[in-house]
């Protein structure tokens, strides 16, 4: 995995916004103001609507999601990426997230999503091995081993985009009516140094019960 120099921290320990280079040409920048028609146009599919808890609409819906993400990144807990690719301009072609609510916790949870032009091509697995990669390098020394990936039980391209990328099913979590009308998938994956000092993780040959939900990125 390639980045735009090393991966630079700043005083505090954050990660100062690196752009993250994919296969095929990918890249994952930082979103910007000029991004934000992109943003309303990708919010229009029916697919964003049915599959994200999260949604965006209008202008000013549009300006409050990209002041979230900008507050992610100060605070080093939300790493929102605009995914694009060579060839096809600058303008997005999908989100690539790190959610690190805990920030000396373990554990983080990555998601994505990809406008309806950019399906087919296979940027959704490009984006999640990027942003994986990445991420585990970049917070390594503050003790990052395992991220997880949420969505709901049917859903079964974002199951495949997981499995595609090392993310095996770890558990399932049971629907929370009304907002979370079905049950919910975790995928899991370790760095690699974890992976290797630990026994193996048969959890995902069976269905568990505890765990958070399938969550909106």
């Amino acid at each position: 995995m390639e980045y735009e120099g090393e991966p630079r921290m700043d005083r505090t320990g954050r990660y100062d916004g690196s752009d993250v280079i994919g296969s095929g040409g990918l890249r994952l920048r930082r979103w910007r103001e000029e991004d934000l028609p992109a943003l309303l146009r990708a919010y229009e599919d029916p697919a964003m609507h049915r599959w994200l808890a999260t949604q965006v609409s209008g202008p000013d819906g549009a300006a409050d999601w990209l002041e979230a993400q900008r507050t992610g990144w100060a605070a080093g807990t939300r790493f929102a990426f605009a995914v694009t690719e060579g060839g096809q301009g600058d303008e997005p072609l999908g989100n690539a997230v790190l959610k690190r609510p805990d920030p000396v916790s373990g554990r983080a949870e990555v998601g994505y999503w990809t406008t309806a032009s950019a399906r087919g091509r296979g940027v959704a697995p490009r984006a999640l091995a990027a942003l994986t990669d990445w991420a585990f390098t970049t917070f390594a020394e503050q003790g990052l081993t395992r991220l997880e990936l949420l969505h709901q039980v049917d859903n079964e391209a974002s199951c495949r985009v997981a499995e595609k990328c090392g993310y095996p099913l770890a558990r399932v979590i049971p629907a929370l009516p009304p907002d979370y009308p079905l049950d919910g998938h975790v995928h899991a994956r370790e760095a690699p140094a974890a992976a290797l000092s630990r026994p193996a993780d048969r959890r995902g040959e069976a269905a568990g019960t505890d765990g958070g939900r399938a969550s909106g990125r």
